[in-house]
C-alpha cells in the first residue's frame, strides 16, 4: 500500500484509545517507534500505553499533533463526530491512514486470516488465536477486546500468520487481503451507514472476492449463500459440519459453539491436531466486555458485564446467562432460581431506531430491564428516539423495562433494590454501562 514503515519514525495516532487502533499503537511501541497520540477521554487502554511509553493528551485538536509528527493513524469515526480535524489532518502534508489502511499495511504478504461477521467476531478470533498460541504456532493477532492470557489487544509473533478481526463497518474490512476469511454470520447492522441487507451483503461479496484461498462459514444462511453466489476462487468450508466436534466450552452459548466450529475448522485447515484443538477451546476463558463474569458481591450478588449491543447478541448472551442461572421455572437441584436483572444502554440512535422493533422483543428471559440514555458516539441526537420510548415498547411486549435519565439516578435506584445472593447483575451494550457496576460495587 505504498507505505514503508521501517523508514518512519515518529507517529501519531487520533483516537488512539479505541480497541483496534490502540493495538496498531502498541505494535509500533514493540518495534520502537516514538508515539504520541490524543483521545477524548482517559480509559484502559490510554492508560496502558503510556505505561508503554506513549505520550498521550486528552481532548482531540489538530494543534496536539507534534511538528516532526510522519505518520497520522486515525480512527475512522473522526470523519463524523470531528470532520473538522479529518479535514486537517487530509489537507496537511503528512502522511495519514485509518486504523483499516493500517491494517491491510500490517497484513500485507502475510498469511491472514480475517474474521468477520456481524457477531461472534472477537470470540472467533480469540478462540482460534489460542488454538494457534497453543500449538506454537507463533501467530500475530489483532483483536477487538483483550485476550485474558495477555490482558492485551495484541499478540506478536514471529510467524507469518497473522489474525485479525476484520469489521464490515464502512466496508472497513476491504482493506485486507486474506488467505482464510471466517464470515461467522451476516444481519443487518450499521444501518447508519449501509443502505440496507442487500448493501451489507455487496460488501462481504467483495471480500469474498478477494480472498486467496478458503472461506469458512454457514452456506445455507440466506444472506451467506447471496454472497457465495458471486464469483469467487477460494474454496468454501462449512463450519456447521464442525459442530458435533465441539468439545464442551467454558464460555456457556449455543454462539459460542458456533464460534468454535469456526475456530475447529480454521484449525483443521492449517493441519492441527484434533484433540489438541479440542483442549485449547475446551480451556478457553472468554475475552473482556464478552459475557464477562467480573465478580460477586458480599451480599452473593454475581455481576457480570457484555459488550452486546444487536437484538440478536442481547437474546444470545441471554439465553447463555440463563444455561448456568435458570429461571424460577426451570431451576433444577444443584441449579438454584435466580432473577436475571439487565442494565443496557443502547448503542446509536440509528441502531436503535433501525432495530427498534427486535430490540423491543430480545429481552424476554431477563426478569428486569433498565435502560441508560442512548450512547450516541458519533451521531448528533435524533430526538425521534429514546431509551424511554424503547422502555415503553418493551413493556408493551410483555416484559419489565424501565428507561433512566442519567448514570446517577440508575446508580440510586439499583442500589436501593438490595440485590443479592439470588441476584444476576449485567450491565449491557458497547458504550459505558459498565462504570454503574464499578461504582456500584467498586470493580
Amino acid at each position: 500500500m505504498n507505505l514503508d514503515l521501517q523508514k518512519i519514525k515518529n507517529i501519531h495516532f487520533v483516537g488512539i484509545g479505541g480497541i483496534g487502533i490502540s493495538a496498531v499503537a502498541r505494535l509500533m511501541l514493540s518495534e520502537g517507534k516514538d508515539v504520541t497520540g490524543q483521545d477524548m477521554q482517559e480509559g484502559k487502554m490510554v492508560d496502558e500505553l503510556s505505561k508503554l511509553g506513549a505520550k498521550i493528551m486528552i481532548g482531540q485538536s489538530y494543534e496536539n499533533i507534534p511538528a516532526d509528527t510522519e505518520l497520522i493513524v486515525y480512527t475512522r469515526s473522526i470523519e463524523e463526530y470531528d470532520s473538522k480535524i479529518f479535514k486537517q489532518i487530509k489537507d496537511s502534508k503528512i502522511l495519514s491512514k485509518s486504523y483499516p489502511e493500517m491494517l491491510g499495511i500490517l497484513t500485507e504478504n502475510k498469511n491472514t486470516i480475517a474474521v468477520s461477521g456481524t457477531h461472534g467476531k472477537t470470540t472467533t478470533t480469540a478462540m482460534i488465536s489460542k488454538i494457534l498460541i497453543d500449538t506454537d504456532k507463533d501467530p500475530s493477532v489483532i483483536v477487538g477486546s483483550l485476550l485474558k492470557e495477555t490482558n492485551s489487544n495484541l499478540v506478536i509473533g514471529e510467524s507469518d500468520i497473522f489474525v485479525v478481526e476484520a469489521c464490515e463497518y464502512k466496508r472497513s474490512f476491504l482493506n485486507i487481503k486474506p488467505k482464510i476469511l471466517v464470515i461467522t454470520n451476516i444481519e443487518a447492522d450499521h444501518l447508519d451507514y449501509y443502505k440496507d441487507i442487500k448493501d451489507i451483503e455487496s460488501a462481504f461479496s467483495e471480500m469474498v472476492n478477494q480472498t486467496d484461498s478458503f472461506i469458512v462459514c454457514d452456506p445455507n444462511s440466506i444472506s451467506v449463500s447471496n454472497v457465495l453466489k458471486k464469483e469467487h476462487k477460494a474454496k468454501v468450508i462449512d463450519y456447521t459440519k464442525y459442530l458435533d466436534k465441539v468439545p464442551k466450552l467454558s464460555v456457556p452459548g449455543e454462539h459460542n459453539r458456533m464460534n468454535a466450529a469456526s475456530a475447529m475448522a480454521v484449525a483443521e485447515f492449517l493441519n492441527i491436531d484434533e484433540e489438541i484443538t479440542k483442549k485449547a477451546l475446551s480451556e478457553f476463558s472468554g475475552t473482556w466486555r464478552r459475557l464477562e463474569k467480573r465478580g460477586e458481591t458480599k451480599e452473593g450478588t454475581i455481576v457480570y458485564d457484555d459488550y452486546a449491543h444487536h437484538p440478536t447478541e442481547i437474546k444470545a448472551s441471554l439465553e447463555a446467562l440463563r444455561e448456568i442461572y435458570p429461571s424460577s421455572a426451570k431451576a433444577s437441584e444443584g441449579k438454584p432460581a435466580k432473577k436475571i436483572t439487565i442494565l443496557f444502554q443502547p448503542h446509536l440512535y440509528s441502531r436503535t431506531k433501525a432495530l427498534f422493533n427486535d430490540f423491543a422483543k430480545c429481552f424476554k428471559r431477563a426478569d428486569n430491564i433498565f435502560l441508560l440514555p442512548i450512547f450516541f458516539a458519533r451521531e448528533a441526537k435524533d430526538e425521534s428516539i429514546s431509551s424511554e420510548k424503547l422502555a415503553s415498547a418493551i413493556t408493551l411486549a410483555g416484559d419489565k423495562a424501565k428507561a433512566f435519565p442519567d448514570f446517577e439516578s440508575a446508580e440510586a435506584y439499583i442500589r436501593e433494590l438490595n440485590l443479592g445472593e439470588n441476584d444476576v447483575f449485567v450491565t449491557m451494550g458497547a458504550g459505558e454501562a459498565y462504570k454503574v457496576a464499578n461504582k456500584l460495587f467498586k470493580f
